[in-house]
């Protein structure tokens, strides 16, 4: 709080033995308070400041150049004059400085706040770098510094700047550091980018720097860029941008001696600070001055091992639709139903596959299941083995295969659709007992329940070996169709069209459902004004004012006592339920209206049918014409029976899951209620923060360390920023993968094609399902959707997504309501703006922008 970020980096370098830094001193925060908190004026801007959205440019472009003028023109308090004098005088008045800005919001662990605020070179005399000072202060109110913080959500007035006021030094060359590479986040590889003169051209992008790779003291990388200006200082103060010798352009700014010396000050610093940085250092003659180091706040954390070997770890949330953070009480649930060896990073769950990479048996089983769920991660792995060095093989003995179905019960499954329906029986009733059941337990006998029903339960029902045998069966039959198909008939990805409207599917009679809501709400145009204008959850007490209130407040309680239980994320069981927040219904119910017709449900499912049965007497039909024809009709038959009586199923396990969460949740909030009462914790939702062992603690002793609350939602802040990896190794290395296809329409963006189909139409980007405003024919490109997005699905034409694979819920959904659908597009939210025409190829996976 009173020297900045940059000073506490530089004066903690200063005390590493053989680290040179540049001599300097601070001109603490409480200069800049004093300087300011006298203005009155100075303070009504900032509270107009603090009113002001990141959305009002104009304003805050005004109001800020108002602030930097006041702080420029303010005088220096004198005591500032004095004490800036007096140690200027100590280390020679007639040098050069650099007068360098240091906030109090900078290099924090979620916020870098990098280059927000100015610093000038090479300014010499008293006057002059008191006047700097001012020109500092000021930065801090540039606009871009001032909407960095509104999007960080820092205070205008809770930030002060130090200033550094250090010895320049007129570095031959200068540049960055990174200990860890910035582009594969390999925490064995330094990086160094170099450049003639001083940093600034760098840092400016004046210039291409050269970039050096160096592993285990080795230099494994050179890139030698044409580097053909220089900025250096000028004798009468201030810097100069200058050509550089043409045969000088294209020489190694760091001689290979230098670079391995600077790696090993790189490695020396980062030990001291325990951490990866981004340093940046300047060379003068033969020594090397360290300017400033930082926390290097990119870098996705590596997941946690308990040894020193090589791992592979593949992203848990890419598999299951959710690459959100979940919290702390959310992963305890998750480690609690998995029987996966799991690691946390980044507050999300990663599978070491180490082993199974390392067996050729087990390898074969994994590969087939990425390449059908998701082949980015299958190509990730693929790069991983074929580069030899970093996972040794092992006899398959050793590896048993959690990958591989359990092809003994597929024999043993009949195709009988009353299998699925006491599947689903089984399950409900399990459910309703665990709701009765429940309701006597409370403190830590609540816990033990919780633990027991988890084991002998949800465990049996989501592992149930005849369950896993239907999900199994149908995928194999639609491997089947789409195989023969295409190499009978030349016809691509046949099951699509198959599947659509199956019977028993969960999810996707939940969008069906509430178009049903829909028409119960439809003749009401009072009601429909009012959802128009709700806020806040409440509105279901205000419902029964209007006519037709009391009908559209029953439909919703339906539909909430049926599906409430879901939400987006739902398998964080932290996350809002529709049931705790029936408002997140409204847009939908709101586009249903809007872009349906009456009794759009049964037509929409009844269409669907028909346009199966239709595919499927053309397939027969066209099959018989062929050798062997009957026969191929008659197997083919079989299979489509079976797509049609279990791929419906595939959605109920997690719908059992995710119920049996929310009877969890309810129980363990009303505990949360009462460490509330007794001042333990300060809100109920508090409890999300701890793991289930440490909650059950704190209900047993009744009491809890607070701190560890406040830092956990610290970190889930700074995880919310990170992107994880689809897989990264035990180096911190992300591997990514690629698609690997020719023939696509030029500029086309690949992805994996998962529902037939081609149809063009307006992109919708969004984000946040709550945000969703769709009109008939739009097409959804988001980043992942989960069972809680399909009630968007009858509103849309097509849908785009960055994660996902074959058999993840929105491609099973896309193709049963005939959605053509392509998935598992890197950067598709990016790549694809909102309102853009766009060309969904459901068959050959990819996308035109039109």
């Amino acid at each position: 709080m009173l020297v900045g970020g940059k000073g506490l980096h530089l004066g903690e370098l200063s005390k590493i033995q053989g680290i040179q830094v540049p001599e300097g001193f601070c001109v603490t925060t409480a200069g800049y308070r004093k300087a300011i908190e006298q203005n009155e004026t100075l303070q009504s801007l900032l509270n107009q400041l603090t009113m002001l959205k990141v959305e009002d440019r104009d304003q805050i472009g005004k109001i800020s150049r108002k602030i930097r003028q006041i702080i420029m023109e303010a005088e220096i308090p004198s005591d500032v004059v004095e004490a800036v004098s007096h140690y200027l005088s100590r280390f020679g008045e007639e040098h050069a400085y650099a007068v360098r800005s240091s906030a109090t919001a900078e290099d924090l662990p979620h916020a870098s706040f990098a280059g927000q605020q100015d610093t000038y070179l090479n300014i010499i005399g008293v006057d002059a770098i008191l006047q700097h000072i001012s020109k500092c202060w000021a930065s801090l109110f540039t606009d871009r510094a001032v909407i960095y913080r509104m999007q960080n959500g820092f205070g205008h007035s809770q930030v002060y700047l130090s200033v550094i006021i250090q010895r320049m030094v007129f570095p031959q060359a200068s540049g960055i550091l990174f200990t860890a590479d910035p582009i594969t986040s390999n925490r064995k590889v330094l990086s160094i980018d170099a450049g003639f003169g001083l940093g600034e051209a760098l840092v400016s992008g004046l210039v291409s720097a050269d970039c050096y790779k160096v592993r285990d003291g080795q230099i494994v990388d050179k890139r030698i860029e044409t580097k053909k200006l220089a900025i250096n200082g000028r004798k009468e103060g201030g810097t100069e941008t200058q050509q550089i010798n043409p045969d000088q352009q294209k020489t190694q700014t760091l001689t290979d001696e230098q670079i391995l010396q600077l790696s090993r000050i790189g490695r020396q610093i980062e030990a001291y600070f325990g951490q990866p940085q981004d340093i940046e250092w300047c060379l003068v003659r033969d020594t090397f001055y360290i300017v400033q180091s930082r926390p290097i706040t990119t870098l996705y954390p590596v997941p946690e091992a308990s040894d020193q070997e090589n791992h592979v770890y593949i992203s848990v949330g890419h598999q299951q639709m959710m690459t959100d953070p979940i919290k702390p009480l959310g992963l305890s649930f998750w480690l609690l139903t998995t029987s996966a060896p799991m690691h946390k990073a980044g507050g999300r769950l990663f599978v070491d596959v180490t082993h199974h990479l390392a067996s050729p048996d087990s390898r074969e089983g994994l590969l087939n299941g990425m390449g059908q769920h998701d082949p980015l991660l299958k190509d990730a792995l693929m790069t991983i083995i074929e580069r030899r060095d970093f996972i040794k093989s092992i006899p398959d003995k050793t590896a048993p295969n959690p990958f591989k179905g359990n092809t003994d019960m597929l024999a043993q499954v009949e195709n009988d659709p009353t299998i699925v329906t006491d599947l689903i029986k089984r399950s409900q009733t399990s459910i309703e007992e665990l709701k009765q059941n429940i309701t006597t337990k409370s403190g830590a006998d609540l816990f033990e329940f919780i633990l027991e029903d988890i084991g002998q339960q949800l465990k049996k029902i989501l592992f149930d070996p005849k369950s896993s045998a239907v999900i199994r069966a149908a995928m194999n039959a639609s491997s089947w169709i789409n195989e023969k198909m295409n190499e009978w008939l030349g016809e691509k990805n046949a099951a699509d069209m198959l599947s659509q409207s199956v019977p028993s599917n969960i999810t996707s009679e939940m969008g069906l459902a509430l178009l049903d809501v829909a028409d119960v709400i439809r003749p009401y145009p009072e009601v429909i004004d009012y959802l128009q204008q709700v806020k806040d959850d409440h509105f279901m007490d205000e419902l029964v004012k209007f006519e037709g209130g009391q009908e559209t407040r029953d439909a919703i309680d339906d539909y909430l006592n049926k599906y409430g239980m879901r939400c987006v994320g739902e398998i964080d069981i932290t996350r809002t339920r529709w049931s705790e927040k029936p408002v997140a219904l409204i847009p939908m119910i709101l586009n249903n209206i809007n872009n349906s017709v009456p009794n759009a449900n049964h037509r929409k499912f009844e269409q669907g049918r028909q346009e199966a049965l239709k595919k499927e007497q053309e397939l027969l039909d066209r099959l018989k014409q062929l050798p062997d024809g009957e026969q191929k009709a008659k197997e083919t038959k079989r299979m489509i029976s079976i797509i049609r009586n279990f791929s419906g199923f595939r959605e109920y396990p997690k719908y059992g899951m995710v119920s049996r969460y929310f009877v969890y949740k309810q129980a363990l909030l009303k505990e949360a209620e009462q460490l509330v009462e007794a001042g333990v914790i300060h809100e109920k939702e508090d409890i999300y923060y701890l793991t289930f062992e440490e909650l059950h603690e704190a209900v047993r002793a009744n009491k809890l360390d607070y701190q560890i609350i406040s830092k956990r939602k610290n970190e889930y802040k700074l995880y919310e920023k990170l992107s994880p990896p689809r897989v990264i190794t035990s180096d911190g290395e992300i591997i990514t993968g690629k698609y690997k296809r020719e023939n696509l329409p030029a500029g086309a963006i690949a992805g994996l094609p998962v529902s037939s189909g081609v149809i063009e139409g307006r992109a919708r980007v969004i984000l946040n399902m709550e945000d969703a405003d769709l009109e008939e024919g739009d097409i959804l490109v988001t980043s992942f959707t989960d069972p809680s997005w399909t009630p968007l699905f009858v509103s849309i034409k097509g849908l785009v997504t960055e994660v996902g694979g074959l058999m993840t819920h929105g491609a099973v959904i896309a193709r049963e309501y005939g959605l053509p659908a392509v998935v598992g597009v890197e950067n598709a939210t990016r790549l694809i703006k909102d309102g853009q025409r766009i060309r969904v190829h459901g068959t050959e996976g990819c996308i035109e922008i039109l």
